[in-house]
């Protein structure tokens, strides 16, 4: 029977471990088992921050949504109740953008709030 060496495949695997390490510090980017830890760790904090990262928009857009009420007399949450019953539909990183790029039409939008909600 003839032995069958493993030889090729790890290096291609070991390869391509170290190479999706690199640019990481000291053994992080050199060492075999060092660099799986840390690219097992890596892949857990990416998946973990992609939800995070939208959690994190949201509440950007909900600050700057809430700034720009404020300056027109509203507070955020009265605002988003007013947006809701007016029926305008917008989301918030929408009236965030028109907050910062567009003052007369956010004016708008909260003269239609403050209309709904009396």
């Amino acid at each position: 029977m003839v032995r069958v060496s493993n030889g090729a495949a790890l290096r291609q695997k070991k390869n391509r471990r170290l190479k999706q390490a690199k640019g990481y510090w000291g053994g992080r980017s050199k060492l075999w088992r060092t660099a799986t830890e840390t690219l097992l760790r890596a892949w857990a904090f990416s998946t973990r921050d992609r939800r995070q990262k939208k959690r994190e928009f949201r509440a950007l857009w909900i600050v700057r949504v809430s700034a720009a009420a404020r300056m027109r007399g509203m507070t955020y949450s009265a605002f988003i109740d007013g947006v809701h019953k007016a029926n305008i539909q917008l989301n918030r990183k929408q009236l965030a953008e028109i907050a910062i790029h567009d003052a007369a039409a956010f004016d708008r939008i909260c003269e239609e709030a403050k209309a709904a909600r009396a």
